[in-house]
């Protein structure tokens, strides 16, 4: 029964999952980007902000804040970051002359996003998010010094989360959700022979999750947030393929599992109407990647079935974001969105790698909102992330030398929203 559930659901996701590319654009692998309406504020003050119907996925107990009806909101987001690599004396296979730093390991990627609320009774609301939480890209040049570690790094998931809000009282409301999270992984390098070329690993599976929030107005110009999202733990399986000529009568390929357990997360935010033209707002949201150590790849067929392919250590740190935002509202139809962030990265100098070559990221934000009717509404945000420079001073097993250098790293966010109640 548990096997035939998981299959609907991977065929359910799996085709909204074929068509997003995925690029990581805050602390680790998680894509901080979901509405477009908290994109000009940093995202600041979103366990407390509650503009549409993306409260169903930032803190459900907000639901409670929108006001009677049904409401839908559509979000897509363009993400670039920039990974440039900077050769700092790597030796080895890694120093070899003309191989190359492999270009930018980023690119372009778009992540929509969708959100839907509505009334059950005067008590009672439902909401339903349909987006992307985690996700990573990077992707070098063939033949680059630093192939033998990573060449192509891809995540990509598709998240279900519905979610119901009760009204406790005039100042207190509560929320619970599940998710149902798809998960799809790849990852590639070079071998360091020609014989067995690259190896491609496979994998994908579907977890569950839940989350929670709370909502509480000490006063009618003051919201106070609190959202809980808990970690899901996958148990992948899926392939590993060798490109090289030798691969087949070695051997070589076959099926793999691994065990992965992405975060949990807490936030605590508050918003405050200052003044009919000014809104303030702020948010500390604490994520626990801890649970990244090592990802470690078993094989489960031919006659090593039981032995480990490759070990992937991570060694990641829980993380704090710190944001800061605020709203003007130029006029009835026309609010103007401002933020900052840091956002800290949970890698370390000892352990990363170009597959994510991730350090602390600030955010600078802008946005603009404008109603051409009480019913319809249009966002529009851009971020600038100014990523501090990656140290890289990592090995490879069975690999000679130690590739050492820096990542000149960036990132841009373009969103944009339309929401409509009925």
């Amino acid at each position: 029964m548990i096997s035939l559930r998981k299959s609907l659901v991977a065929v359910t996701v799996g085709a909204a999952l074929g068509g997003l590319a995925s690029g990581a654009i805050a602390g680790g692998f998680s894509i901080g980007t979901q509405s477009g309406s908290g994109t000009g504020n940093a995202f600041a003050g979103g366990a407390a902000a509650t503009d549409d119907a993306s409260v169903a996925w930032s803190n459900p107990a907000g639901l409670m804040q929108l006001p009677s009806g049904k409401h839908v909101a559509g979000a897509l987001h363009l993400l670039w970051p920039s990974f440039k690599f900077q050769n700092v004396g790597s030796t080895g296979l890694f120093g070899v002359a003309g191989t190359g730093d492999g270009g930018d390991g980023g690119g372009l990627a778009f992540v929509p996003n969708a959100f839907f609320a509505m009334d059950i009774n005067p008590k009672f609301r439902f909401g339903l998010a349909v987006n992307v939480p985690f996700g990573l890209k990077t992707e070098y040049d063939a033949g680059w010094r630093g192939q033998p570690m990573a060449l192509k790094s891809e995540i990509k998931t598709v998240n279900i989360n519905p979610s119901i809000a009760y009204n406790v009282g005039d100042s207190f409301s509560v929320g619970v959700g599940a998710s149902i999270q798809k998960i799809e992984a790849e990852l590639s390098r070079f071998t360091g022979a020609a014989a067995t070329g690259n190896v491609i690993l496979e994998a994908d599976d579907v977890g569950y999750g839940f989350n929670f929030g709370l909502l509480f107005k000490p006063s009618t110009a003051t919201r106070l947030g609190f959202a809980y999202r808990s970690s899901i733990k996958y148990d992948l399986e899926g392939t590993v393929a060798f490109t090289g000529p030798a691969a087949g009568a070695l051997g070589l390929n076959g099926n793999v599992r691994a065990d992965l357990r992405v975060p949990d997360s807490a936030s605590f935010s508050v918003f405050h109407v200052l003044n009919p033209k000014w809104d303030l707002m702020g948010d500390i949201t604490w994520t626990g990647w801890s649970s990244v150590q090592n990802l470690v790849v078993y094989r489960t067929s031919g006659a090593a079935a039981g032995a480990v392919l490759t070990t992937l250590p991570f060694l990641w740190k829980d993380t704090l974001r710190y944001s800061a935002g605020a709203n003007y509202k130029w006029n009835g139809n026309t609010k103007l969105r401002f933020g900052v962030a840091l956002d800290e990265t949970p890698t370390n100098d000892r352990t990363r790698t170009p597959r994510l070559p991730d350090e602390d990221r600030r955010w600078v934000a802008i946005g603009v909102q404008h109603r051409f009717s009480k019913a319809a509404v249009l966002d529009l945000g851009y971020a600038h992330e100014f990523i501090k420079d990656a140290r890289i001073n990592a090995t490879e097993a069975g690999i000679p030398g130690v590739l050492n250098g820096n990542f000149s790293n960036k990132a841009d966010i373009v969103s944009i929203q339309y929401s409509h109640s009925f």
